[in-house]
C-alpha cells in the first residue's frame, strides 16, 4: 500500500478557545503548535523514506545500527508527537470543573474517589519528563495513569489514551519557567471535561 501523507489538524482555525484561555498564552499555543506541525512533516518524510529504501539497504538491517532501524525507531516518535499533542490540544480551551457520566463512575470505581484520581494525575505529571496520560487498559478493563519520558516510551500496551498532559518544558516555560505545579493547575482550569468523556465513550 502506497503511504497517504497525513495532514495536521488546524487548531487555529477548528479551536479559537486555545487562545483564549487563562493562564495559558496564546504564544505558547502558537509556539507549541509549531511544534505539532513539525511531527506531523517529519512523520510523513519517514514514511516517504521507508517506502522508498531499496532491497539492498533493507538487506543491511541490523539491531546495532542501520538506516531502517533508525527509519522506524523514529516512525514511532513523531507519529507519538503527532497522536499525544491532538489529544492535548482537543481538550484543551474548556473551563475546567469536574468530569461527569460514565468516565466519573469509572474513575470513583478504578481509584475509589475522583480525589484520589487528581491526586496520582498531578503527580504523575510532576514525575514526568515528557507526558502523563490517562487511559484505558482493554487487557485490565479499568483506567490507568501512565507516564512517559518521551512521545514513543513507556507506552501501556493494548490501550487506548483518553487524556494526555504534555509536560515537555516547551509546554509551560513561556509562562510559569520551572513552576511545573502552576502549568498543571492551569491546565485542569483549561481543561475540557466533555471531551475527554466523549474520548472514553468511543473505547466502551
Amino acid at each position: 500500500m502506497v503511504f497517504i501523507e497525513r495532514k495536521p489538524m488546524y487548531f487555529k482555525k477548528e479551536k479559537p478557545e486555545l487562545f483564549r484561555m487563562n493562564g495559558i498564552s496564546p504564544r505558547t499555543v502558537e509556539e507549541h503548535l509549531k511544534l505539532y506541525e513539525g511531527y506531523v512533516a517529519k512523520f510523513n518524510e519517514i514514511m516517504k523514506k521507508i517506502e522508498e529504501l531499496s532491497n539492498e539497504e533493507l538487506e543491511k538491517a541490523n539491531p546495532t545500527y542501520s538506516l531502517i532501524r533508525s527509519l522506524k525507531v523514529e516512525m514511532t516518535r513523531s507519529y507519538g508527537g503527532i497522536i499525544n499533542h491532538e489529544i492535548y490540544f482537543g481538550h484543551l480551551g474548556g473551563n475546567g470543573g469536574k468530569p461527569g457520566g460514565k468516565l466519573m463512575d469509572q474513575i470513583e470505581k478504578d481509584f475509589g474517589s475522583y480525589d484520589r484520581f487528581l491526586k496520582e494525575l498531578k503527580a504523575t505529571a510532576m514525575a514526568a519528563r515528557g507526558w502523563a496520560w490517562v487511559l484505558w487498559s482493554y487487557d485490565l478493563e479499568r483506567l490507568m495513569i501512565s507516564i512517559g519520558d518521551e512521545q514513543n516510551t513507556y507506552m501501556f500496551q493494548n490501550s487506548r489514551i483518553i487524556l494526555a498532559i504534555d509536560m515537555f518544558e516547551h509546554a509551560y516555560f513561556i509562562d510559569y519557567g520551572v513552576n511545573r505545579k502552576g502549568y498543571i493547575e492551569a491546565f485542569f482550569n483549561n481543561l475540557d471535561w466533555s471531551i475527554v468523556e466523549k474520548n472514553f465513550d468511543k473505547i466502551r
